[in-house]
């Protein structure tokens, strides 16, 4: 399975994104998929959680302002992203599980600044 995703970029403070995370190598349903992010220096952090079946959990940091979701038909994740702040940049890394293995993205760099 390949995760690959796309969308990041600059935004300034308040700004919106949405981040994709496209799996490919299997015609059946991924596991949970998750969004993790890490800034320089910084640990990793898992900023939000959807399974299969569509539930949902986010990091308190981003809870009613990031927006995650995605689409079994092609295994396709989504994070909308609003109201954003400086401490929101990261490059944001796309993690999925399938067949009791866990599979990572190369990640896309999301910067906020003015």
């Amino acid at each position: 399975v390949r995760l690959v995703e796309s969308g990041g970029g600059l935004v300034q403070p308040g700004g919106s994104l949405r981040l994709s995370c496209a799996a490919s190598g299997t015609l059946f349903i991924i596991g949970d998929m998750r969004w993790y992010r890490q800034a320089p220096g910084q640990q990793r952090e898992l900023v939000a959680t959807i399974s299969s079946g569509g539930a949902i959990d986010y990091a308190d940091s981003v809870k009613g302002r990031f927006t995650i979701s995605r689409t079994n038909t092609n295994n396709t994740m989504y994070l909308q992203m609003k109201s954003l702040k400086t401490d929101d940049t990261a490059n944001y890394i796309c993690n999925a599980d399938y067949r009791f293995q866990t599979y990572w993205g190369q990640g896309t760099q999301v910067t906020v600044s003015s």
